[in-house]
């Protein structure tokens, strides 16, 4: 099993598998404009409705499992939290793709521009191989780090004001120090200094991704919920399989998970159809 920081490995895996292809998603890359940085196409916010804006990309072109793991977790975060959510997924594969930094830029400018910061909501998932300085982002030949003082920067300028942040990578823990607050929610799949696992070609989730959306999300009620039973699936997976745990951390978001569970402001309509008191964004001691 490969461990996702293993970035002695990239070299060799672009050279090999430059040329091969991967059938993206349906609801994918159609819907997206290329990769320079245009901005892709958002409804404005409704009235009287708290709307959530889902954004997934795939950043890893030479393994398929970031792809599919994009796509698939895309499509369960709008069947779970919000059927009518406007989704943009966005991957990179062997060949190349449209998954940059400044695409996930404007994506999040778009977004922003359509939202009604004061009610609506914007959810971004990013999945790729990590490190202590950010996210490997790699679409043919072109070769980038995210730091979380990149996607901090971007997620302001976005205007958004309130955050779900969900993250697939080792060493993710990086981005929760530097992105959690009241307003942003952030979710990764290991601590600062741990790696995660399950990043093969040809897989269809990390063992985080398969754990939390897959599993966990389908069945929970809310976010933080999803995520503590997530945390002891991945858990117990990896000591089973004899890998140092990931520990998965969940940070900030004491404004957003009431949105996502809770009664809407007084005129707004309820879409998610998810009711529940909730304190703060921790699990309960084991």
């Amino acid at each position: 099993m490969l461990i996702c920081s293993l970035r002695s490995f990239t070299t060799a895996l672009i050279t090999l598998f430059l040329g091969v292809g991967l059938a993206t998603s349906a609801i994918s890359q159609a819907r997206t404009s290329d990769a320079s940085g245009a901005e892709p196409p958002f409804a404005h916010s409704r009235q009287g409705i708290r709307e959530l804006y889902i954004i997934a990309f795939g950043l890893f072109g030479p393994e398929s499992v970031f792809a599919s793991e994009a796509t698939k977790a895309g499509e369960i975060m709008r069947a779970r939290l919000q059927a009518d959510a406007q989704l943009l997924v966005r991957f990179n594969d062997k060949r190349g793709g449209s998954a940059t930094s400044a695409s996930l830029a404007a994506a999040l400018r778009s977004a922003g521009k359509a939202m009604d910061p004061n009610k609506d909501i914007l959810a971004v998932f990013l999945t790729s191989h990590g490190g202590p300085d950010g996210l490997d982002l790699v679409a043919g030949r072109r070769r980038e780090t995210l730091s979380p003082r990149s996607l901090r920067a971007m997620l302001n300028a976005s205007g958004a004001r309130y955050r779900v942040i969900i993250i697939s990578a080792c060493y993710s823990g990086v981005f929760a120090r530097a992105l959690a607050d009241p307003r942003t929610l952030v979710i990764t799949a290991a601590a600062p200094n741990r790696p995660s696992f399950g990043c093969e070609d040809g897989a269809t989730w990390t063992y985080f991704g398969d754990a939390f959306f897959n599993q966990a999300l389908r069945g929970s009620r809310t976010l933080d919920e999803a995520f503590c039973r997530a945390r002891d699936i991945v858990t117990r997976r990896e000591r089973n399989e004899g890998f140092e745990p990931s520990r998965p951390q969940i940070a900030g978001g004491s404004e957003v998970l009431p949105l996502l569970a809770g009664p809407q402001p007084e005129g707004l309509t309820v879409q998610a159809g998810r009711r529940r008191s909730l304190n703060r964004a921790t699990c309960p001691s084991r």
